[in-house]
């Protein structure tokens, strides 16, 4: 490559690799750097500078290559290197059960007890009573039992691995039919039949799309068949010309010819989300009521605790499930035992749990709160003394996310955010790279945040990324 007397000049005055890490040996903000760290951030800065010149834009100074503003640049690679990957985000979306920003937030209970038992040891596997190895699931089974009138319950690591582990154990190299309606794909492309499929289970599909009866499923049934599935399609709603075999009837058709039947709930809630206003959502007590053998669910959505699926029904069955060695490969660790546990307890007291489980309150949030709390934050961010900023309290709809109740919209607030000579796109680039990220939506050529999903403790957030932006810009 042929460069220019400017070109050379300029590498020429590139400080060397072995001199900037003298030069941070002496530097304050150093110290606790690993070494590693530190001369790998060294030699990225000192490279990309070297393109810069190579590529003879013509826009780096002479003080751009000092011992000083390389030393700054280092700095600024070392603090994002030192960064960790997986940090807090504020959520300002008005989706609650977020998917890509972590799900359920976990009640203050639940955190203190994971943090207590993270920082000892635990009787995780230990029966205190009898001095003797124990049981795992002891710590959530009779929570669990009390909760939803169970015989017996089991955890795993997540509802897709609760629905593998019932198949493999209940219905392996069998016949299992489910409705071709139920027949759901979630979230990353994962598929009930991708799932039946990795069970050695045999799946067989009965009626339409947006009818099926119960004949169709006696209809199916053979010598061979192993599980009556049905599958609660909580990520979409099929609407107009529609009938569904309820579970009570698949019950009764499943005493009829002596086969178990199985539902997955998917999301799983222990409330009647009716009773404040909102669209009636099956209960995981309502299944167990109605006589499944087998129910499955989540642990990090409507529930509002940690990642977990979620295994309760009739003794024999679980019994079964849990003798199956996939067990444990999907179990749980001490901490998510932990977080379930404390949220299993506010359970017992529904008013309590609704107040203390974020996902809880944050759906059963009123408008009127959220319009209030809006208006603090509008008033706050106003305040900025900034002429280029304009902040308006609008309307807006909140989802509740995860997969759950895909037909609710609840009426809710938020602030419409704009910067003169400041793109939406721009403004929300700055927001999602503040520390911590804000997480918004652009709409109407602005940025805008619903405050149903915000915290209050994340009003100072919002406000000094805010103040740095129009301070920088």
């Amino acid at each position: 490559m042929d460069l220019t007397e400017r070109q050379r000049h300029l590498l020429r005055l590139l400080p060397a690799v072995d001199r900037v890490i003298d030069l941070a040996k002496t530097a304050s903000g150093f110290e606790r750097i690993p070494k590693s760290v530190v001369v790998s951030s060294i030699r990225t800065v000192i490279e990309a500078q070297r393109r810069r010149v190579c590529e003879g834009n013509g826009t780096l100074t002479d003080a751009e290559l000092s011992d000083g503003a390389i030393m700054d640049r280092v700095k600024e690679t070392v603090q994002l290197a030192m960064r960790p990957n997986l940090r807090r985000v504020v959520n300002a979306t008005g989706i609650v059960v977020h998917t890509n920003l972590g799900r359920s937030l976990l009640a203050q209970e639940a955190i203190e007890n994971m943090a207590a038992v993270a920082a000892g040891y635990s009787n995780l596997e230990y029966d205190l009573a009898q001095g003797k190895r124990g049981s795992r699931y002891a710590a959530v089974q009779d929570l669990l039992c009390e909760i939803t009138g169970a015989e017996a319950a089991m955890v795993v690591n997540n509802n897709a691995g609760a629905v593998l582990v019932c198949l493999e154990s209940l219905a392996r190299n069998r016949q299992v039919i489910v409705s071709r309606g139920e027949l759901v794909e979630i979230g990353g492309s994962f598929r009930i039949p991708d799932v039946m499929a990795k069970s050695n289970a045999v799946l067989r599909e009965v009626g339409t799309t947006n009818r099926t009866h119960l004949r169709d499923y006696e209809s199916a049934i053979a010598p061979e068949t192993g599980l009556l599935l049905k599958v609660h399609c909580s990520n979409y709603s099929i609407v107009g010309f529609t009938r569904q075999v309820s579970l009570k009837e698949l019950v009764g058709l499943g005493a009829i010819h002596n086969l178990p039947v199985m539902e997955d709930l998917g999301s799983g809630t222990f409330i009647d989300f009716s009773r404040y206003g909102l669209l009636k959502e099956p209960t995981v007590q309502a299944s167990v009521a109605s006589g499944a053998d087998v129910v499955t669910f989540s642990g990090d959505k409507l529930l509002g605790g940690p990642q977990a699926g979620i295994i309760v029904g009739k003794q024999t069955f679980i019994e079964r499930i849990r003798q199956n060695s996939i067990t444990r490969a999907l179990r749980i660790d001490k901490l998510t035992l932990a977080a379930l546990e404390s949220t299993l307890r506010l359970y017992r007291d529904e008013e309590r749990a609704v107040a203390e489980i974020p996902t809880l309150r944050m759906l059963t949030d009123t408008e009127a709160a959220i319009a209030a709390r809006a208006a603090v934050l509008a008033r706050t961010l106003a305040g900025l003394p900034d002429s280029r900023l304009a902040v308006d309290l609008v309307r807006l709809p909140s989802k509740a996310g995860g997969g759950a109740l895909p037909l609710l919209e609840l009426p809710s607030r938020g602030l419409r955010i704009r910067v003169n000579g400041l793109s939406a796109n721009a403004l929300e680039l700055r927001l999602r790279s503040a520390d911590p990220p804000v997480i918004g939506r652009i709409e109407d050529n602005a940025f805008v945040m619903d405050v149903r999903t915000l915290q209050n403790d994340e009003f100072p957030l919002i406000e000094s990324a805010l103040a740095s932006i129009l301070k920088s810009d």
